[in-house]
C-alpha cells in the first residue's frame, strides 16, 4: 500500500523559501507512468494543483505558481521535495503531496509569518 508524509518547518517567514519533503513508502516514485503531485488548501478555500513531478522526472507547474516553483526528487531515497520561493502570508496553507489519482498524504499546515 502506498504511504506519503509530507515534512518540513510548520512556520516560515515572508521573502523566505518554503521547502516541504514527502516521502512515499510502499511504492516507487520511479513506477510507469504516475505523477507525484503537490497540493495545497489555504484557510477558507479550496485545493490548488501546484505542479507535479512524472516518473520520468519530467515537471509540471501551475501557471500562476510557476514562476516561484520547483519541484524535485530523489530517487535513492524515495522522496520528491516543494520548494517555494518568495513566500507572503497568502501562501499559509494545508499543504499535501500525492499520487494522481489515487493517494494523498496527511497534509501539513505551513504558515508564513513574521
Amino acid at each position: 500500500q502506498v504511504q506519503l508524509q509530507e515534512s518540513g518547518p510548520g512556520l516560515v517567514k515572508p521573502s523566505q523559501t518554503l521547502s516541504l519533503t514527502c516521502t512515499v513508502s510502499g511504492g516507487s516514485i520511479t513506477t510507469n507512468y504516475y505523477y507525484w503531485s503537490w497540493i495545497r488548501q489555504p484557510p477558507g478555500k479550496g485545493l490548488e494543483w501546484m505542479g507535479a513531478i512524472a516518473y520520468s522526472g519530467s515537471t509540471y507547474y501551475s501557471p500562476s505558481l510557476k514562476s516561484r516553483t520547483s519541484i524535485s526528487r530523489d530517487t535513492s531515497k524515495n522522496q520528491f521535495t516543494l520548494q517555494l520561493s518568495s513566500v507572503t502570508p497568502e501562501d499559509t496553507a494545508v499543504y499535501y503531496c500525492g499520487r494522481f489519482r489515487d493517494y494523498w498524504g496527511q497534509g501539513t499546515q505551513v504558515t508564513v509569518s513574521s
